[in-house]
């Protein structure tokens, strides 16, 4: 799929309406976890410094519509003046006049667009608001572009558009991850079920060479198998589509890696008893919270052997220690490849994104994806609205 990008777009003098993501954790009124906000500000800056005036479209939580001044972006400002080294202006009443009175070298931040109903309907009477403030709409939120909103969709289709450049990096990223993929293609694919990672393994199965199950997921696979997994977490309901699963990788010769041996514990927490056993000798009474020794090692040969990995959900329970042993140490085998430049590694997904930073390897991999839907929409192979709107 082509693409605009600012390269493309004329924009000296002119009012650049920027989608950006600011969906930022909060605490008593303050921005705990910066990271969305400063990978925003490449954009922001090459908009300035080619003669645009940056007009930031934003939302944060989910006020469905209604005035929440807890879910104001008011509280953002300070945070965002942080990042780029300048004031910020904020508009939470007529945009045209805080968009009309803006100089070079300004930036705006209107208030959270989901105050007003018409964002999430992708209402074009909201996105024509919106684009009556400025000349060129730029769209920098991947995270939001599997959601067809007025200022994702509705608006790109009023104003001449184009990607941002955290958006172009992202949309580069996953291509050479899938879509022009150096082979052998490794994917990693964990979290707790597999009802909620079936679209993503149904693509990945016709478009990566070997695919490491983990976390429930693998529970779920195993039991599957009639191995006895006592009481782990799994979806057994899910039964026949696990072995759907595993029939149409053999099909499409497709290399599915699933735990040889586990680390198990009797209670869900840190530091809790364990032991290492096979995958067939799960005692009844115990769970499954990680990957074993064993399959980490397998795991391993397989990154080994790959030209690519993309990565999503750890392989096992990474928040509670000794059970994120696994997952770091997977982190740090990718890392350490790609580091040396053998391997193209792309990794995405909320879990992920915390596990990587835990290992201290984020910026390591080729490119961390902070996107949360819109990247597992588009492991599933989805056309995502947001980046449609871009080609159109």
């Amino acid at each position: 799929m082509a693409w605009k990008t600012l390269d493309d777009l004329e924009i000296d003098g002119k009012r650049v309406l920027v989608r950006v993501d600011l969906n930022v954790p909060m605490k008593d009124g303050a921005v705990t976890d910066a990271t969305r906000i400063e990978r925003i500000v490449p954009t922001v800056k090459d908009i300035q410094a080619r003669g645009g005036m940056p007009v930031l479209l934003a939302h944060l939580g989910r006020p469905k519509g209604e005035v929440r001044p807890e879910l104001s972006l008011r509280q953002i400002v300070p945070a965002l003046e942080d990042a780029l080294g300048q004031k910020v202006a904020f508009a939470d009443g007529d945009y045209s006049a805080a968009a009309g009175s803006m100089k070079p070298g300004d930036v705006l931040l209107l208030e959270n667009l989901r105050f007003d109903p018409g964002e999430e309907q992708d209402d074009e009477g909201f996105a024509r608001r919106l684009s009556a403030i400025g000349d060129v709409y730029v769209n920098d939120a991947f995270s939001a572009a599997h959601r067809a909103h007025s200022s994702t969709h509705a608006l790109a289709r009023m104003l001449p558009a184009a990607a941002g450049r955290l958006m172009e990096a992202e949309l580069n990223a996953l291509e050479s991850v899938l879509g022009r993929a150096k082979r052998p293609v490794l994917a990693i694919v964990g979290g707790a079920k597999v009802s909620t990672k079936l679209a993503v393994l149904r693509n990945l199965i016709d478009r990566v060479d070997s695919i490491v199950i983990g976390g429930g997921m693998a529970n779920t696979f195993l039991a599957a198998q009639g191995i006895d997994i006592g009481k782990s977490l799994a979806e057994h309901d899910m039964a026949d589509t696990a072995r759907e699963i595993v029939r149409k990788a053999e099909e499409k010769g497709c290399t599915l890696l699933l735990p040889r041996d586990v680390v198990v514990a009797w209670k869900f927490e840190a530091d809790a008893e364990n032991d290492v056993v096979m995958a067939e000798n799960v005692p009844a009474d115990a769970m499954i919270l990680d990957a074993g020794p064993d399959s980490v090692f397998h795991i391993g040969q397989a990154i080994e052997d790959a030209s690519t990995v993309i990565w999503n959900g750890p392989l096992g329970a990474f928040e509670l220690e000794p059970f994120d042993a696994g997952t770091l140490a997977v982190a740090e085998h990718v890392a350490h490849r790609t580091r040396d430049g053998e391997l193209i590694s792309v990794a995405g997904g909320g879990d992920t994104v915390a596990a990587l930073a835990k290992a201290g390897v984020t910026d390591d991999l080729t490119y961390v994806s902070t996107a949360g839907g819109a990247f597992l929409e588009w492991m599933e192979g989805k056309a995502l609205p947001g980046i449609a709107a871009l080609a159109d």
